[in-house]
């Protein structure tokens, strides 16, 4: 089969786009979402109001199956339907599939363009109704956008014409009609591919997340594949590196490059100044050149502290993140946030530095202790709660297959997880429009909770666990949400180990370190808050007694 499709989000242009390709290929161009209203005998958003979204996405699946049966055609596919997976498998069958992307604010001034100019005054994109639009479509796109990167390629039209779009999509089939899909290159293993979660787009570059079972073997060549061969500087802590410190430098030195060690102690103290300025004597003293790779072995500590010192050592090393916890690869590996603490919070000094890849081996969680791996599945379900509620649900209908690392299921709910915070990254890579913070959800809380313990007797994820507590609570009270949401976040936490209360009589030392959390502006604070499951918001204007309310209903 060798059709073109394009898919991608509501106003990145795909039936333009589409129509103009057509025209230049001399072939057949199929809107999908017309073959549908042509088939119900009215308008998509008519087919919404009265027989709803289920009909819809039913006709839907049915005109895929009709235009995917014929070849040679040019097809526009609605923003949803590629989130299907036999639609999906049908369209990927019968073609070459391009995704169309395109910033939140800019697919808002788009639409709304379009609205203007529109002759109808009813609107064909219905999901999109929202008195929040701009909101509504960060919300909408981030849980879509895991699925158009299983796409064959991307083109970002922000600051393209139709004309610039089209070309680059022709040029894009071209290629991609005379390679296989099993692997990415001719050079590379199909075992990459397969492996491959998602891509995180960036100012600086694009970079692949890959997510497998038992692939810390392949380290070396994965950096090899990426253009580095020189030397490269590993870098862990030192219960990591005596699990797994041998298997990546073997890999490492077994695919040519010259491999030296660094350990840190373990634990969240080592994330400051003192050691980054030893992991600094130490580079000086490797003599390491910006052409050399730092290798980020280890949890959220070794990732932060190694992404800084690559970040400022000689002005910028390349690094390569690893992570080896739960927490580290569905959050913080992914993202170029790099920091060290100080002793009035947390992650104060830091920079945005991205990774070159990011390499996550799932069977590496096997040698976690029980309440580290618990820590981790607080961020995990955190996604689901503020942008997936098809995750959230699989986290509740799977939890034993998950909780014990069984099957697919562990390395599947991990993929799609780490896959949401690629695509928030992507859309909002230094946090300047709001998407990115909704990932903080439960953080403000969190923070200023480890600050005031002094980061040793709470992990991270039991601390995000209590805060979500906390956030879900003032979401309730500020009417945003039920009190039935809240029971079940606090259920779903507590099924994975993680704790939802803290006993904390005197939680003044927590209330005075959420003010200079990073979130917070002239002593205001920014919530992080629910407003459904997959729906975040933010507040900030929660009335202190709400705030201490309920603090006082979690820190008993």
């Amino acid at each position: 089969m060798n059709n073109l499709i394009l898919t991608g989000f509501s106003g990145t242009g795909k039936s333009t786009v589409a129509q103009k390709i057509a025209t230049l290929l001399a072939r057949e161009f199929i809107d999908t979402d017309d073959l549908i209203s042509h088939k119900a005998g009215m308008e998509i958003n008519q087919i919404f109001e009265e027989d709803g979204e289920k009909f819809f996405r039913k006709l839907e699946s049915q005109v895929i199956q009709e235009v995917c049966a014929l070849d040679e055609l040019v097809i526009a596919i609605g923003g949803g339907a590629f989130s299907n997976v036999k639609n999906r498998d049908l369209l990927l069958s019968s073609g070459i599939v391009i995704s169309l992307d395109a910033k939140p604010k800019t697919i808002e001034n788009r639409l709304a363009s379009q609205s203007k100019l529109s002759r109808s005054s009813k609107d064909s994109r219905p999901l999109l109704q929202h008195s929040n639009s701009l909101e509504r479509i960060v919300s909408l796109k981030a849980q879509r956008e895991p699925d158009y990167q299983l796409s064959d390629s991307t083109v970002v039209t922000d600051e393209l014409t139709v004309n610039q779009v089209a070309a680059k999509s022709i040029e894009l089939w071209d290629k991609l009609r005379g390679e296989t899909r099993t692997s990415i290159s001719a050079s590379q293993p199909d075992k990459f591919e397969s492996d491959l979660s998602s891509i995180v787009h960036t100012d600086s570059g694009p970079y692949p997340v890959y997510v497998g079972w038992e692939i810390l073997e392949t380290l070396g060549n994965r950096c090899l594949s990426l253009g580095f061969d020189k030397r490269a500087f590993l870098f862990s802590d030192e219960t990591v590196f005596d699990h797994y410190g041998e298997i990546a430098r073997v890999s490492l030195k077994e695919a040519g490059l010259d491999t030296e060690c660094f350990t840190v102690p373990s634990g969240e103290q080592s994330k400051s100044f003192l050691m980054a300025t030893k992991c600094y004597e130490w580079l000086a003293s490797q003599r390491a050149e910006r052409g050399d790779l730092i290798v980020a072995l280890g949890g959220g500590v070794i990732g932060d502290l190694a992404g800084f010192v690559a970040s400022t050592f000689n002005r910028g090393l390349p690094f390569v993140q690893v992570p080896t916890s739960l927490a580290a690869m569905v959050d913080a590996s992914i993202g170029g946030k790099t920091a060290v603490n100080l002793v009035q919070g947390k992650n104060l000094v830091g920079t945005f530095y991205q990774p070159k890849c990011v390499f996550a081996d799932v069977k590496m969680l096997l040698t976690l202790p029980k309440r580290e791996l618990a820590s981790g599945w607080a961020e995990a379900i955190k996604h689901g709660l503020i942008l997936d509620p098809k995750l959230l649900n699989d986290f509740e209908t799977q939890s034993q297959k998950i909780i014990t690392l069984q099957g697919d299921a562990s390395v599947t709910i991990i993929k799609r997880s780490m896959a949401i915070k690629a695509a928030v990254v992507s859309q909002d890579e230094k946090e300047t429009l709001g998407i990115r913070t909704m990932l903080n959800y439960g953080h403000t809380v969190a923070h200023g909770l480890e600050a005031a313990t002094q980061y040793g007797k709470l992990l991270h994820g039991e601390a995000v666990s209590i805060g979500m507590g906390v956030a879900a609570r003032i979401s309730e009270k500020l009417g945003l949400i039920s009190k039935e949401l809240v029971i079940r976040q606090e259920e779903l936490l507590r099924l994975y180990g993680l704790p939802t209360k803290y006993h904390l009589p005197d939680y003044s030392q927590v209330r005075n370190a959420m003010t200079v959390d990073k979130k917070s502006s002239s002593g205001k604070i920014t919530w992080v808050l629910l407003e459904g499951v997959g729906k975040a918001t933010l507040r900030s204007d929660v009335p202190e007694d709400t705030l201490i309310d309920c603090l006082n209903e979690v820190f008993l």
